[in-house]
């Protein structure tokens, strides 16, 4: 009897399990772990596959089976924190954005931050002006395509790239202008580097998005930068406080604490669960750039009391040391097989549909119509990345605004449609209808669908009973949604 069930518990701790982890240019990679396998493991053979010797502002992240992402830590089992039934399938994000991502000792790395910042500035993470977005997609343009050739490149070829959720016409033809005026002879290489030093300096550089409420009940984005706590609201950063000032962050059920010097700023996620991650996310960030070492990482408390709560303690090293051990590594740089013009699943190069400025008046109602049967098919699926979380709708769904800004360059604004948390662990946007969803989504809760001209804008903005109407049927479909959707 006991022989039975000692090797009933041996042959359970030899088991294996498929991990898929879908990497920053949208490969797959595939291992298999044993039962007992740490969250370290896993991440060095993917590190090794990469060939990443800079690998402390990468991170793994997954979507549990309540629709909550986390990242994955390294000191506990793997198959203990998915929860889920195997083949697992995770994601290999940036977790920690270098502070200044020129100064990345190897290639490969600036390399792979380029790729995250261009999801970000795909996904509407990135906010930026009009001048900077042509330029930031010239930048991408030059690193996939080379100089401008006449013969290879006709007339409106910057237009079958989507950089951006939503862009016009004219912003096509001021990069297209910038390729080929300004960045003639640029290397792949100095074209991703000279992205990554403009994408620096936007103030919504490293921003990870956390939607939550403020204590007046307004829509609010939390997130943690290289430099500081950011809080933006609508496309405005309305606090930034930086790390040296942050005392203490602690959470309670569904609300997040911030202690600063002289004030407490409180803000309401979603559930339970988001404000725990929101936390834990806080801490590691806190540490990584604020400590001088790792020696000095303590044991933290979602509570006041010690003994009660939650409690969870970084445990990788620091942004000094991370910098310090960088520049000893003399190796021959390895080599870097770019993506180039492959179309990527969540963030192509090749658009997947029209402009929405390109849509005329008179096709509108069957833009609708399209958009809605869309919806219909998707509601059933994990693939409605667009949609609104469901068990939030309500709580988290914007007024409607007829007017418009006036200002004469846009800033993209973070919406929930853009920020899901399932995105990077489904294809987005999935098909030609949820990309016009999204864009459509964005404009009926008053929001710039991202970066583009007033003009052109007013040319193709559905009326407001079109708006009121579409609104309510997009309410209507999200409130059938069975929980949250997620976005890496």
């Amino acid at each position: 009897m006991l022989s039975r069930l000692m090797s009933g518990s041996s042959r359970n701790l030899e088991r294996e399990y498929s991990c898929t982890v879908r990497l920053l240019d949208d490969s797959e990679y595939t291992c298999t772990i044993q039962r007992d396998a740490k969250g370290q493991y896993l991440f060095d053979l993917l590190c090794h596959h990469l060939n990443l010797l800079e690998k402390d502002y990468f991170g793994i992240r997954f979507v549990d089976p309540d629709k909550q992402r986390h990242w994955l830590e390294f000191t506990k089992s793997v198959v203990k924190q998915l929860r889920s039934q195997p083949p697992f399938t995770m994601c290999f994000r940036v977790k920690f954005y270098p502070a200044d991502p020129a100064a990345l000792r190897e290639e490969i790395t600036r390399y792979l931050v380029f790729l995250q910042i261009k999801r970000d500035l795909y996904h509407g993470r990135l906010l930026c002006k009009t001048s900077d977005a042509a330029l930031l997609a010239a930048y991408i343009l030059q690193a996939e395509i080379g100089d401008y050739d006449p013969g290879k490149h006709p007339e409106g070829y910057s237009s079958k790239f989507q950089f951006f959720p939503k862009h016009s016409e004219k912003l096509e033809r001021k990069i297209a202008e910038i390729h080929k005026t300004e960045l003639s002879g640029q290397t792949p290489a100095t074209s991703e580097l000279n992205f990554l030093r403009k994408a620096q300096t936007l103030e919504t550089y490293g921003v990870d998005p956390h939607p939550c409420k403020d204590v007046s009940g307004n829509a609010a984005f939390l997130a943690f930068t290289p430099f500081g706590f950011v809080v933006l609201q609508g496309n405005k950063r309305v606090h930034f406080i930086k790390w040296n000032e942050v005392t203490k962050l602690k959470f309670e059920g569904k609300t997040f604490y911030l202690y600063e010097k002289k004030i407490v700023l409180t803000y309401f996620a979603p559930t339970p669960e988001a404000c725990k991650h929101l936390w834990k996310c806080g801490i590691e960030n806190q540490a990584f750039y604020k400590l001088e070492k790792s020696s000095q990482v303590r044991t933290v408390s979602s509570s006041n009391l010690f003994f009660k709560g939650s409690r969870f303690r970084y445990s990788g090293r620091v942004a000094k040391e991370v910098m310090e051990s960088s520049a000893k590594i003399k190796r021959e740089p390895p080599e870097i097989h770019r993506a180039g013009m492959v179309p990527s699943r969540s963030c192509p190069s090749i658009t997947h549909g029209p402009r929405l400025s390109s849509v005329p008046r008179t096709r509108r109602r069957a833009v609708h119509i399209s958009i809605m049967e869309g919806l219909e098919s998707l509601r059933d699926s994990a693939h409605s990345t667009p949609v609104r979380s469901t068990s939030h709708s309500d709580t988290f769904l914007p007024h409607v605004r007829s007017g418009r800004a006036d200002s004469s360059e846009r800033v993209a604004v973070i919406a929930d449609e853009a920020y899901s948390p399932a995105d990077s662990v489904l294809p987005t946007p999935v098909a030609e209808h949820s990309l016009e969803l999204m864009l459509l989504s964005r404009q009926i809760n008053g929001a710039p669908c991202s970066i583009e001209e007033e003009k052109e804008s007013e040319a193709s903005t559905p009326t407001t009973a079109e708006v009121e109407a579409l609104g309510g049927d997009l309410k209507a479909l999200c409130q059938s949604h069975n929980g949250p959707e997620a976005e890496q």
